[in-house]
């Protein structure tokens, strides 16, 4: 393979989010507006940077809480494209936090690649006195070019993640993202990347062509919780509204109220999709035959992802 085309290129998707926001004050980590800075800013800023291969393209420029179906279908795209170049060794993509771990997930069960996918992020805004995302970015970077690095990544406060294993677990500290229900898979000292566990094989991927519908055209999918007083009252409007698909969050190992248990069963008597998940932080939901389907070790919101990736399949 000639120099030119020798896999050793990083390809830096920028989508916005806290670590392109900027404050009118260097002291302010809460009051800035996010998804201010270019992608490209952000890598000129980190000098080590510079003596990597890199390119960078700018997706999309949004505050993650706004993400929408129109992006995941317009970043999986561009995603595909990069990967299947020769000469790139991996792809990093700078995000918002908030809903970072719904991105990966996405991007894990609809791509599956085989090079790396490296999303990273920032809980500082790029203008604040001790910024994160610098730091979080080089990281990323440095995983995308590691040779066991494989499959969709979080680089986060040093700790590499997996997609399906990540979570947002605090609001505001810098190490806010963790592995719940099982072990971080990496973690990146002073630029090396030292390996605590193998890569394990996922699920077959649903593959690009999935998601090749119009977003606004893709299943309706909505998020329930359960709680002390919980009814089907929220079911019965949302099945009337047109629903597809619904998520519980049960308590504990997936339970539900015997009302909205009951809702639920109607719903999906009616061709309404359910999966049952927990709204606990860790341990996945069992499987019982007496109960609506389990979502496993999924967090509710990546049980939405999946579920709405699995009526797509289904047509």
């Amino acid at each position: 393979m000639s120099q030119t085309n020798r896999a050793d290129l990083v390809v830096i998707l920028g989508t916005g989010g806290t670590i392109a926001g900027t404050a009118q004050d260097a002291a302010d980590n809460v009051g800035y507006q996010a998804a201010q800075l270019g992608v490209a800013e952000l890598v000129q800023a980190i000098p080590p940077l510079g003596r990597r291969r890199l390119e960078t393209e700018q997706v999309a420029q949004l505050d993650s809480k706004d993400m929408d179906f129109a992006t995941w279908q317009k970043l999986a795209v561009r995603v595909a494209a990069h990967l299947a170049r020769p000469e790139v060794a991996g792809i990093v993509i700078t995000h918002g936090t908030d809903t970072l771990e719904e991105t990966a997930y996405f991007l894990h069960r609809v791509l599956a690649p085989s090079k790396p996918l490296v999303l990273t992020a920032a809980m500082r805004p790029a203008t604040a006195l001790q910024t994160d995302g610098p730091q979080n970015l080089l990281d990323a970077v440095n995983v995308a070019l590691d040779p066991q690095a494989h499959g969709v990544l979080v680089v986060f406060a040093g700790a590499v993640h997996s997609a399906a294993q990540v979570r947002k677990i605090h609001s505001y500290r810098v190490d806010a993202f963790a592995s719940v229900d099982g072990a971080r898979l990496a973690v990146v000292e002073e630029g090396a990347v030292r390996w605590l566990g193998a890569l394990e094989a996922g699920q077959p991927p649903f593959g690009l062509s999935l998601v090749s519908a119009a977003a606004a055209n893709w299943p309706r999918v909505e998020v329930l919780l359960n709680y002390a007083g919980a009814d089907g009252a929220m079911v019965d409007a949302l099945v009337n509204s047109g629903v597809n698909g619904l998520v519980v969050a049960g308590t504990g190992n997936g339970s539900l109220s015997l009302k909205l248990d009951a809702a639920l069963r109607a719903a999906q008597a009616r061709g309404v999709a359910v999966l049952r998940s927990t709204r606990c932080d860790a341990g996945p939901v069992t499987e019982s035959a007496d109960a609506l389907p389990s979502a496993g070790a999924l967090s509710p919101v990546k049980a939405r992802v999946e579920l709405l990736l699995r009526l797509m399949a289904a047509g």
